[in-house]
């Protein structure tokens, strides 16, 4: 049987992005988090917005909270 992703990274699966999480590019709070085979990356809904599609075509999992931003 082949193991899950989060079996096999166990940091592919969600978690809550608090306001301690920011914007690798910025340092604005982060609503994405893309995990990579080697990393995470966490972006604000500014700069998902501009990078979410080339992240998604190379991270293993991409936790976009962007819809929660304002409830």
């Amino acid at each position: 049987m082949t193991p899950s992703l989060p079996e096999v990274f166990p940091s592919a699966e969600r978690r809550d992005l608090t306001a301690l999480d920011r914007c690798d590019s910025c340092g604005a709070r982060a609503w994405v988090r893309a995990v990579l085979p080697a990393s995470e990356l966490l972006f604000c809904a500014h700069h998902a917005s501009r990078h979410i599609e080339t992240l998604s075509s190379v991270a293993l999992f991409v936790q976009d909270d962007r819809e929660i931003m304002d409830s």
